[in-house]
């Protein structure tokens, strides 16, 4: 396994496929997931000849199960560290959900010529949890229900969750994968309960607004409008008038895990995005 040691100590598993002289392509997960989330994207976009990277973020997956560190600044900081570790240049970021997050905090902070591109996929930003700056945001309930939810049965709840709302397997005539399924319980129940319960709070309750309106390079916002998690409305909608070049495209019906049901669909976009 590839590991990478951070400054605090801390050990990210990455993967970095492909060849090192082509433009890196890098992932960055979502909640409570890891780098296999990426699989079938980074398969793709090896085999149109880039170099395709991605990590488990601190307390998730295979990297170390710390007892800080689990918010945004910090997990910017890490791939900032892993950035310079693998001397990544002119690279895409993609980003889905909390990954997404991840990116537009990284690429806000992001060394001169590290970031070429970046791609936000049903991301958090700006901001998630409802208040009197953010209206349409959700309230604080839901997400007080997702922590008392994964306190009291966290294996339970990994199963629910990409059952049902996640990938929109509970809407009527939804053709449920099994398989899907059960690999989203396998990455979430590999990484620490205390990572997971603290990064309900970051998701929710980072605001984004300044990194947003700090990035610089061209970031493509994809969501889909029937997303049951992070609705597009105070999400994709808000995230692209604060980008300054910011490119918007909704997809009519698609859920929160978009990019694993309908990679067929997503995976051409987010190539010609790149290649654009």
């Amino acid at each position: 396994m590839s590991m990478f040691k951070t400054k605090d100590g801390t050990e990210l598993f990455y993967k970095d496929w492909g060849p090192r002289d082509a433009q890196p392509i890098v992932f960055h997960h979502g909640w409570p997931l890891s780098a296999d989330d990426w699989d079938t994207q980074m398969l793709f976009f090896l085999a149109n000849g880039f170099r395709v990277v991605a990590h488990d973020r601190r307390g998730h997956g295979r990297s170390s199960q710390t007892a800080t560190g689990h918010d945004m600044a910090t997990y910017a900081a890490d791939v900032i560290e892993l950035a310079d570790h693998l001397d990544l240049k002119r690279a895409v970021h993609i980003g889905h959900s909390t990954g997404g997050g991840e990116v537009a905090a990284y690429v806000a902070r992001a060394k001169p010529g590290r970031v070429a591109k970046a791609v936000l996929v049903s991301a958090i930003p700006p901001v998630m949890v409802k208040s009197d700056k953010n209206p349409g945001g959700s309230p604080i309930e839901v997400f007080d229900g997702l922590r008392a939810a994964l306190a009291a049965n966290r294996a339970q709840f990994f199963l629910d969750l990409p059952s049902g709302p996640f990938y929109g397997f509970n809407r009527p005539g939804a053709k449920v994968i099994e398989g899907t399924i059960r690999n989203w319980w396998r990455q979430g129940m590999m990484g620490a309960a205390n990572a997971h319960y603290e990064c309900i709070k970051t998701f929710s309750e980072t605001d984004q607004t300044e990194d947003l309106k700090a990035i610089k390079v061209p970031t493509l916002v994809l969501h889909g409008d029937d997303d049951q998690i992070v609705p597009y409305q105070d999400a994709a909608l808000l995230s692209v008038k604060l980008l300054e070049k910011g490119e918007l495209k909704l997809y009519k019906g698609y859920p929160h895990g978009m990019l694993t049901v309908h990679a067929d669909v997503l995976n051409p976009d987010l190539l010609a995005f790149v290649r654009k």
